[in-house]
This record gives C-alpha cells, sequence and structure tokens, in this order.
C-alpha cells in the first residue's frame, strides 16, 4: 500500500458524514447563533463553511509551523487581482470532501447545490491576470512552495455588469454583504501607510538620511484565507489588506453637530480599499489607483520585512528567504518601498540596500502594448508619494551612469531607457523600474517572451539577456476540469485514473482510448448534457432557448478591441444574412455565445456590447431563422459561470490579433473541456496548436510578422471592404441600422473606426481568413465522431498547461524555492511503519 492510499484512508477516517452532522449542527447553533428550525439557506451555508474550514485550519498551522522550524525560503506573490471565485467549493474539492458533505446536508434535509449558488464570487480582479494569480496560489500549496499572495480586499469588487435595453450598467458589487466566514480578520496585524507629505535631508548623496513627515496616514489591516493545496497536507496564505481610518470620528466636529464632517477623513482614508478598479478617466480617479498600489505594496513589504526579522538579524540572508514576485507593473512601487524601509528604517547602506533588492525581485509582464505598460506623471507621483519618487530618480542616476561606463556616451540609449520619460509630460515608467531592479523578467507565452525581448523591452534585453526568460501560463485542473467537468472528469477517472488532478500529463493516456468501443459516444453524452446545463441557465436568466443539439460557438472574456469580438460579430452577421438568403439550406445551428465586462469609461468596448445585445435581439426574433442561429450575450462574467459555460463550448474563439495577447488562459479552459479553437497564431495558442496537432485546431489569419508587414506598408481598410461583397454588405448593414432601426446612426462609429480610420487590429485584414475557417468548422461538426475525435485529443494535449507546471518551473528556475517538508499524520505513520515492518519481514 502506498502512501496516498494510507493519506486516503486516514483521511476517510476524519470524513465521516456523522461528525460531519455534528459539527454542522454545531457550527449553526453557536457559530451563527441560528436555531436549525429558522435558519436561512445562508445560515447552513455559514454553518458547513466553519465545519469545513475547521479541517482546514489544522493544515494551516502545521504548515506554518514547518515553515518556520525549516526555516524555508518564501515567495511573496504580489497582485492587485486575484480571481479566486467561491471558496466553499474549492475547499470541498481540495478536501475531497464533496460526497461526504452531500450526504450530511441531505440528512439534515439541506440542499447542497442550493448553498453553491448562495456563496458570492469574490469579484475581486477582472479577467485573466486576477484569475492566473489564483491559479497560482492554488499550485504553489499542491506542489509546496511556501507562499504568500498579497492583494487588497476591495469592499466592492469588479462592478456587477447588467444590461438594460442592450447597455452594459454597472452596478456596485458588495460581495461582503453577508459576511465572509472563509476569512480570518487579524485587527493585531495592521500597518501605517503614509502618503503625502514632504521630505527633510540631512547628510549629500544616496547616503544621506532623509526623514518622510507630514504625511497624510492611513492603517492597513489584515484578512487572511486560507489556500489549500489539493492531496497534501500543505497550505498557504492570502492575506488581503483593508484600509482603517487612523481616527475613527472627529468628536469634536459631531459635537458641534457637523456629523457629515465628523467621519469625513475616516471615509476619505478607508475609500483605497472600497472599490475594484475605480474609474481612471478623472485625475482623481487616477490618483485613487495610485494611493491603492502603494496602500497595499507598503503594508506587504512592511509584513514580510518583519515575518523575515522574527528570525533574522540583519539583511544578509534577505535574498536566500524572501522572494518577492510583481504581477505585472502594479505592484512595482514594492521596489521603491523596499529601498525606503531598508534605507531610512534599518540604515542599511544604499549600495548594498539596492543589490539585495536585485536579487530579491522578479517580474511577469503581462502585455506588449505600449499604452498598456503603467506610467504615473511625475508631478502626481511627487505629491502622492514624494520619498519613492526621489529613491526613482536615485534608482535611474545610478543606473543610467552604469549604462553610460559600461557602453559609453549614448544619449538616444540613454533617452529610450530612462525610467522616467522626458518626452512630453515626464512621467515614470514602471515597466522598465521591474525590469532594472528584477534579477528575472518573464513572459507568460513562448511568443510573447520573444517579442517582448524584440519589442518593449529590446533596449534591456540587449543590457541583460540572462534575466529573460519565458514562463507559460497554465490553469489548475481541478478547478476547471474536476469541479467545473465532473461527467468529463469521472469519464477520465474510467479511462486513466484519478492521478491527472496532480499530473494533468496523465491525460496523454486518452489517445489510447479513442477506438475503444462507446468511448466517443459517452463523451459526445458528457459534452451535451454540459450543453443541457448551459441551456437551462440562459433559459432562466434570459428566457432564451437554445438547441442543445446545435454547435455552441463561444467567446467569452474581457470586453476590448484587441480581443476582436468585433470579428465574431461580422462572421455572426454575415452568417444570418446568408440564412435570410437562402433559408433551405443545410445549415449547421449554431448558437453563439457572448459574455464579458467592459471597463466602465471604455466607449468602444461598451458600443461593441450594445451591438452585439442589438444583433441578438434581432436574430433570435426573426422567425425565418429559427434554431439554425441564436446570438446571445450573458452578463456579469464571473467564475462559477465560466464553470457553467467554458464545459458546454464546442468551439472556442480565440481570434486577437497577433501579436497582442500575451498567452490567454481561456483558450487553455476550453481545450481542456474538449472544445475545439479557432484562433490566431497569438500568444498560447501557437503552444495550444503544438501540443495538439495542426488537424485538431482551427488557425486562421495573418501572423505576427504578417501583421508587422501590414502595418508598415499602411494598412488599407477600404480596400478590403470594396473587394469582398460579403463584407462590404455585412458592415453595411451594421452601419444602416439594420439591427437599430430606432437610431440608424448607432454604430457609425464602429464603421469608421473598422473601414475609414485604418482599425489598429486589423480585423478586416483576417475577415476572409475567418470566415473560410468557420465553413470548416461547420463541415467537421456534421460529422459527429470526427468532431469528437478531435475534441478528445484536444483534452489529452493539455497536460502542459498545468498551472502546477508553470509554478514548478517558477520554484526552480526563478524563486529558487523549495517544498516545506511536512510531517505525516500519526494515523498515517503508524501505518508507514507497519508496512515498512512487514516489507522487512519483521
Amino acid at each position: 500500500m502506498d502512501l496516498t492510499q494510507f493519506e486516503h484512508q486516514y483521511d476517510h477516517l476524519a470524513r465521516d458524514v456523522a461528525s460531519f452532522k455534528r459539527a454542522i449542527s454545531n457550527k449553526l447553533v453557536y457559530s451563527v447563533g441560528k436555531d436549525p428550525v429558522s435558519a436561512r439557506p445562508e445560515d447552513w451555508l455559514h454553518a458547513v463553511s466553519y465545519a469545513v474550514r475547521d479541517h482546514l485550519v489544522e493544515r494551516w498551522m502545521k504548515t506554518t509551523r514547518a515553515q518556520y522550524a525549516q526555516d524555508v525560503k518564501r515567495v511573496y506573490y504580489l497582485s492587485m487581482e486575484f480571481l479566486i471565485g467561491r471558496t466553499f467549493s474549492n475547499a470541498l474539492l481540495a478536501l475531497e470532501l464533496m460526497p461526504t458533505i452531500r450526504q450530511a446536508l441531505g440528512e439534515l434535509d439541506v440542499d447542497v447545490d442550493k448553498l453553491f449558488d448562495l456563496e458570492p464570487d469574490a469579484a475581486l480582479g477582472n479577467g485573466g491576470l486576477g484569475r492566473l494569480a489564483a491559479c497560482f496560489l492554488d499550485s504553489m500549496a499542491t506542489i509546496g512552495v511556501p507562499g504568500f499572495g498579497y492583494g487588497i480586499r476591495y469592499d466592492y469588487g469588479m462592478f456587477r455588469q447588467t444590461i438594460v435595453d442592450g447597455r452594459q450598467v454597472e452596478v456596485p458589487d458588495y460581495w461582503l454583504n453577508q459576511g465572509n466566514p472563509w476569512e480570518f480578520p487579524r485587527p493585531e496585524v495592521h500597518y501605517r501607510v503614509r502618503f503625502g507629505g514632504y521630505l527633510e535631508t540631512t547628510g549629500q548623496g544616496v547616503d544621506s538620511i532623509v526623514r518622510w513627515v507630514g504625511t497624510d496616514d492611513v492603517l492597513a489591516m489584515a484578512y487572511d484565507t486560507i489556500i489549500p493545496g489539493y492531496g497534501t497536507q500543505a497550505t498557504n496564505t492570502l492575506r488581503l489588506w483593508s484600509a482603517k481610518a487612523t481616527e475613527e470620528m472627529n468628536l469634536k466636529a459631531f459635537n458641534q453637530g457637523n456629523y457629515f464632517g465628523a467621519v469625513e477623513g475616516k471615509n476619505h482614508s478607508e475609500n483605497v480599499s472600497r472599490v475594484l478598479y475605480p474609474d481612471d478617466s478623472t485625475l482623481s480617479g487616477r490618483e485613487l489607483r495610485l494611493r491603492q498600489e502603494y496602500f497595499f505594496v507598503s503594508a506587504s513589504l512592511q509584513d514580510l520585512v518583519h515575518r523575515y526579522l522574527r528570525t533574522h538579524t540583519g539583511f544578509e540572508a534577505l535574498p536566500d528567504k524572501v522572494s518577492i514576485h510583481l504581477n505585472d507593473t502594479h505592484p512595482v512601487l514594492a521596489i521603491p518601498e523596499l529601498m525606503r524601509i531598508l534605507v531610512d528604517e534599518h540604515r542599511v547602506p544604499w549600495a548594498q540596500a539596492w543589490a539585495l533588492s536585485q536579487k530579491v525581485f522578479s517580474y511577469t509582464n503581462h502585455t506588449l502594448m505600449h499604452e498598456a505598460l503603467e506610467t504615473w506623471p511625475v508631478d502626481l507621483f511627487g505629491r502622492v508619494l514624494p520619498r519613492h519618487l526621489r529613491i526613482i530618480f536615485d534608482i535611474n542616476a545610478d543606473f543610467l551612469a552604469a549604462i553610460t561606463k559600461k557602453n559609453g556616451h549614448q544619449p538616444e540609449l540613454m533617452r529610450r531607457v530612462s525610467l522616467i520619460d522626458e518626452s512630453g509630460e515626464r512621467r515614470v515608467r514602471m515597466a522598465y523600474l521591474a525590469v532594472v531592479a528584477s534579477h528575472s523578467i518573464n513572459g507568460v507565452s513562448a511568443l510573447h517572451s520573444e517579442l517582448m525581448k524584440e519589442s518593449i523591452f529590446a533596449d534591456f534585453a540587449r543590457l541583460w539577456p540572462e534575466r529573460f526568460n519565458n514562463k507559460t501560463n497554465g490553469v489548475t485542473p481541478r478547478r476547471w476540469l474536476a469541479q467545473a467537468n465532473p461527467g468529463l472528469a469521472a469519464l477520465i477517472d474510467q479511462r486513466v485514473g484519478r492521478g491527472w488532478r496532480r499530473h494533468l500529463d496523465d491525460l496523454e493516456g486518452l489517445r489510447h482510448s479513442l477506438d475503444l468501443p462507446g468511448f466517443l459516444g459517452a463523451f459526445r453524452k458528457v459534452k451535451r448534457q454540459n450543453k443541457e446545463r448551459l441551456a437551462r441557465y440562459v433559459l432562466k436568466h434570459m428566457g432564451v432557448t437554445l438547441n442543445p443539439d446545435a454547435l455552441f460557438d463561444v467567446q467569452v472574456k474581457r470586453i476590448h478591441e484587441y480581443k476582436r469580438q468585433l470579428l465574431n460579430l461580422l462572421h455572426v452577421v454575415s452568417r444570418y444574412r446568408a440564412i435570410l438568403a437562402n433559408p433551405d439550406a443545410q445549415w449547421v445551428p449554431r448558437v453563439v455565445v457572448f459574455a464579458g465586462k467592459a471597463a466602465s469609461a471604455y466607449h468602444m468596448a461598451k458600443l461593441v456590447i450594445k451591438l452585439i445585445n442589438d444583433v441578438a435581439r434581432t436574430v433570435n426574433n426573426d422567425p425565418r431563422v429559427g434554431d439554425r442561429l441564436k446570438v446571445v450575450f450573458i452578463p456579469n462574467y464571473s467564475v462559477s459561470l465560466a464553470e457553467i459555460i467554458i464545459p458546454a463550448a464546442d468551439l472556442s474563439e480565440q481570434i486577437s490579433t497577433a501579436g497582442t495577447e500575451a498567452s490567454g488562459t481561456g483558450n487553455m479552459k476550453f481545450a481542456l473541456n474538449g472544445a475545439l479553437t479557432i484562433g490566431t497564431m497569438d500568444g498560447a495558442n501557437v503552444e495550444i496548436h503544438q501540443q495538439v496537432g495542426a488537424d485538431n485546431i482551427f488557425i486562421f489569419g495573418n501572423t505576427t510578422p504578417e501583421v508587422a508587414e501590414i502595418r508598415a506598408r499602411g494598412y488599407q481598410p477600404r480596400a478590403l471592404y470594396e473587394g469582398n461583397a460579403e463584407l462590404k454588405a455585412t458592415l453595411d448593414a451594421i452601419r444602416d441600422g439594420l439591427f437599430s432601426p430606432d437610431e440608424p446612426g448607432r454604430f457609425q462609429q464602429i464603421y469608421d473606426v473598422l473601414v475609414n480610420w485604418g482599425d489598429h487590429y486589423l480585423l478586416l485584414a483576417d475577415y476572409a481568413s475567418y470566415v473560410a475557417a468557420q465553413a470548416d468548422v461547420d463541415m467537421l461538426y456534421r460529422n459527429p465522431d470526427a468532431w469528437a475525435r478531435k475534441a478528445v485529443l484536444n483534452v489529452a494535449g493539455m497536460g502542459v498547461f498545468s498551472s502546477d507546471r508553470t509554478i514548478a518551473e517558477y520554484a526552480d528556475q526563478i524563486w529558487h524555492s523549495r517544498p516545506v517538508v511536512l510531517p505525516l499524520p500519526h494515523t498515517v505513520q503508524l501505518a508507514v511503519e507497519a508496512s515498512a515492518a512487514v516489507s522487512s519481514g519483521s
């Protein structure tokens, strides 16, 4: 009997249904304070959450003690977003408690499925960046990397998206309105975060003594959430910071009757953690965003330095015990903050502090678009963070001096690599600061990492080629297959065993099942059940009836011009017109699903949402079309909604302009769940193409070099428009109000962007190729076994796209972190010793 079996037996003993019934009942009475007779479903959810949480706490404390005892190197993952989704179902998955809890709640006459639906999504992120961070925390715990996630406990997550008359309307998402049983408030863990003020300097040069005084302060209070590993006793911690005022109320103002003024300072201070992504179309919104970024990195850096100093004196060992990873540019203020803590508070000499910092920091870049690389006006930066601006100026001076010493005086090179952009309004280049300070800079797909070195960081890659590397993204198979798609998970278990949850490469074994009698039929049955589930959701929430036998064509992601939802929609309009022209043709029925949020100030993206909904209204209500074509835009896309949509997809739309998508992780989730990809050679599509084979993916469009060539010679979209009658008629229909008869000019701007203004993302240049690929999709879908065969090969090829593999590469090649070693549970230890005795013959 191997160790896994012993652990399974041990866990089974601890998880019997009767003990959980008692635990849930006790939590309902003594923790929630409700009588079972009057308890609401929300009360039962909290009770069972507390009961399950208790099983994690022991592991959590055991892991923490082991980390301190072994003095391990800790990885601190800093991210402005953690899109963790629902915690309850994830905990049941990690603990493998789902059957036990279902039975226990059933015997208590509680519907567990309704409880799942009651838990709010912790929407503390917008899209791929935040969801990747959540996957990474899961994998760090699963493979034993000693890690801490640091972020902000936003009171209001990413807004709740409603659709009113086809338009996006943002509604506050107060995800904490029912409380959060999964977090541990830590009022004793708080740090003072300072803003504004001015500097007093004694002495000269970088080793002068600087005092930052006259500041406007706020307190950062910690809230901890346990991150469990799967199939292991190891856990990690997500620590989120909430802003608290240094003074609760101005009592003098209150006593004078100025009740609003009495709490004005408190409200102002606590706004810093109020909402994710304040609207940055105003100066005050941009300043709040800067304050948010500094707020969370200052608290995090103070916290991790405090933890380091609990077991160490002096900072010589800091790089051996601490690794700080910057998830994009949002946490880059951690660099000057660490310098401030070391130099100002601990009197570490500047040169030593900088050398330590460069060994501690690593940085992941998530974009190739210059406009998305964060910069801050020097004036704003200096007003909010004067000490950090001074530190950045000093870092820049040292950096440019070193470049000059090595390469001679090259003014143009120095202008290009300076941390301060001097062209026009002077701005601090945060991505450049990250590159200068980090010992490792990685992209998130093979293509992206190469383009990163050739474009945005070309000068730095020539200076320090050894710092640049690739770490292709991954997704956690626990949530995105085991949890999201239990039918497919069970089928895979039958064919290759259960080990794929930790070793996703095991999916390769599905290739041997392709010719087994009944396997493809069973695979198709699972897919149809998932489509029926999505159809029920759409009917319930949107009143639209979908045909589960139709091809489900899905594009769900943030609404952005470079992701090209518009290209998809052009095909939909073209298809609609073709059906009307030839209704008796043998059409493959198709359901086109869109979902995703547009940034509140992004006018063009919101106009695209309106067009999608106007097209959907027209198509879905046209009796001449019937079930041949349906279009739906599902509001308020979230992790939980993705778990319903992704398993139902037949076709995965990954159609960004080549060279714009850093990686994508949605593409991996769809393929893992048996969808075929239609996509450009962009981001991780390139690597998916390599893994599944050219025959099992629909690739179209211009490649990255071809895109560059088109732009270099001058993109001429009107010529493409005039030269393709189908495309012209489609665009004319949109322009002339076919889908907006109440306001015929509503979509003139979309027409102008695509035809007259030289759309930067080249939709029309890829249109003909895209439509041709969609025709290939139709042809294949007419052969159910051939389609299912290719879908299975996609699942089988996804082993490399596990976030466990990604994190193992980070830990080994960037962080140089080793797993914590945990003692075995006592029962397991006894069994191991007994087995050893038997094996030795004693």
